[in-house]
């Protein structure tokens, strides 16, 4: 039964791609990057899809991003980010220690802080607030926001205004604050490689991803394929290095799958959000710009990694900026992960506070 069903969603996943949903979705955004890098805007392969895709969808224009076109650019992500991996990444990650638990204390000060103000001056309800003031891992939230019966609506809007807000501001900050351009490096000879290579992580990267979807790990497409990619390249196995243009491709499309969430979301519904959200996020920004400031004590990184790290949602959007600026991809994903994980066990545990003192 369960077979039936995965290669019925796989057949749907297939035949989306070969909708005018999607192909609109192409047509607009290869000119919009095009256009955003003619004239310099900081990660214009992301950010000009995103706003026009955006656009798009707010003014009714019908598309779509396929789940299996997204799936396969969050692989190619993964396995651009294992090349990073290596035994002295393990070694570092003893000193990730502290850095965990400042995560742990910023999400936990984030969900009392904005909550409240979402309760107060937006009139949330206070299980709506607790899930919208989580600084991240939408997916999983709408989940439990539907099983506590709560306002889907108010929670999505939130993250999805937040989501467009980080991915805008921060490349800006990152130019206007490094010497980095978009990392682009020809000399690499990609043609000489081990190409089965390839194809061996790419087996061994499905087989984690849906080990980890089974254990319910967060964010199994990355996660499963920096498993299966670290693992690889640090037992001599296997590693292979994608053309870093590949980079470019993710920024399209990873743009244009934010760019589509809002395709059910009306003009009127984002307004009435918009302000309490713009509010929102800026608390969740100040408060990350501090917990990353607090991690320069206890870590020797770059304070642009920091701020990555602490940022409050989109994990693969912040991982691909965080590759294409090269600001340590392997410390931002494990910092992002690991705040998935945070989110997931303390918001619970909110919710179980709160039903408690109602009682």
């Amino acid at each position: 039964m369960k077979m039936n069903l995965l290669i019925k969603n796989l057949k749907e996943n297939l035949s989306q791609i070969l909708t005018l949903k999607f192909i609109s979705v192409l047509i607009i955004s290869f000119p919009s990057a095009i256009f955003a890098d003619y004239f310099n805007i900081p990660l214009a392969w992301f950010l000009g899809p995103m706003i026009v895709t955006s656009i798009a969808a707010l003014s009714g224009l019908k598309i779509i991003m396929p789940k299996i076109v997204l799936s396969f650019i969050l692989i190619i992500l993964g396995l651009h980010i294992g090349n990073y991996i290596d035994q002295n990444l393990f070694n570092q990650m003893l000193g990730w220690i502290w850095t965990s638990l400042i995560m742990l204390i910023y999400i936990i000060i984030c969900i009392l802080i904005v909550a409240k103000y979402l309760q107060k001056f937006a009139n949330y309800g206070e299980k709506a607030s607790i899930f919208s003031a989580a600084p991240g891992a939408l997916g999983p939230l709408m989940i439990l926001a539907e099983n506590e019966k709560t306002d889907l609506s108010q929670v999505a809007t939130s993250h999805l205004i937040r989501l467009i807000i980080i991915i805008t501001v921060i490349p800006f900050i990152i130019v206007n604050n490094t010497d980095n351009n978009v990392l682009l490096n020809d000399d690499f000879d990609y043609f000489s490689q081990n190409h089965l290579n390839l194809i061996l992580l790419i087996i061994a990267s499905l087989f984690f991803i849906f080990v980890f979807d089974k254990i319910r790990i967060p964010a199994a497409l990355l996660s499963g394929t920096l498993f299966a990619s670290g693992f690889f390249q640090i037992t001599d196995i296997a590693s292979y290095k994608l053309p870093d243009e590949t980079v470019n491709f993710c920024l399209l499309i990873l743009g244009s799958s934010v760019g589509c969430r809002f395709a059910e979301k009306t003009v009127k519904e984002i307004a009435n959000n918009s302000l309490h959200s713009i509010v929102a996020t800026t608390i969740l920004v100040v408060l990350g710009l501090v917990a990353a400031y607090v991690a320069t004590f206890f870590v020797e990184t770059n304070i642009l990694t920091l701020i990555l790290s602490f940022s409050p949602g989109g994990i693969y959007e912040v991982a691909v900026i965080a590759i294409a600026f090269d600001l340590d991809p392997d410390f931002v994903a494990f910092h992002h992960i690991i705040r998935l994980l945070f989110i997931l066990f303390t918001v619970p545990i909110f919710l179980r506070v709160l039903e408690k003192i109602k009682k």
